[in-house]
């Protein structure tokens, strides 16, 4: 579920730490990738609100299916009905396969949420009312990201995630 920001500054914030550390993740999962037995693919995922039913994911996939054909007024009649219904969230999903073990599905955003706020926990930001709080630590006294900082935090997480993994 996307993050909920206590105000505009907190906005900001994550405007700047989340591209790099999405990229310093990505980079690391392929570090250690290079060491070990594992394989990747990456899947793009719709994240629906809980509340979304079946039926309503149906409708807008079937929507958004017609507007690829569509033309001229079918457009803006398709588009006002998209309007209507609730929008997912893009989402990236890490898949690990390794020979005799089932895939292992991680989210890359849930990482990125790991890495920018602080005592982040993926349980608790399914709270409706869960706010979360940017890992000030990772931005400089100028307001610039600390990249190594943000580095050692990333490195941290993948290499949990990994030692993480099964082995059976």
């Amino acid at each position: 579920m996307p993050p909920k920001f206590a105000d505009n500054i907190a906005w900001q914030q994550a405007e700047l730490l989340m591209q790099p550390a999405f990229i310093r993740i990505l980079d690391r999962i392929r570090k250690q990738l290079d060491s070990s037995a594992w394989k990747e693919t990456y899947e793009n995922v719709l994240i629906w609100q809980p509340e979304t039913t079946e039926e309503t994911k149906t409708e807008v996939a079937n929507l958004v299916k017609q507007l690829e054909s569509a033309q001229g007024e079918q457009v803006e009649e398709i588009e006002q009905a998209l309007m209507q219904l609730p929008t997912p969230t893009p989402g990236y999903h890490l898949c690990l396969h390794k020979e005799g073990l089932e895939t292992v599905k991680i989210d890359l955003w849930e990482l990125c949420y790991q890495v920018c706020f602080d005592s982040y926990s993926f349980l608790l930001a399914e709270s409706p009312n869960y706010v979360v709080a940017i890992d000030t630590s990772l931005i400089d006294e100028t307001g610039d990201v600390d990249w190594q900082l943000l580095d050692e935090k990333a490195t941290h997480l993948i290499d949990r995630v990994f030692a993480e993994l099964p082995t059976t």
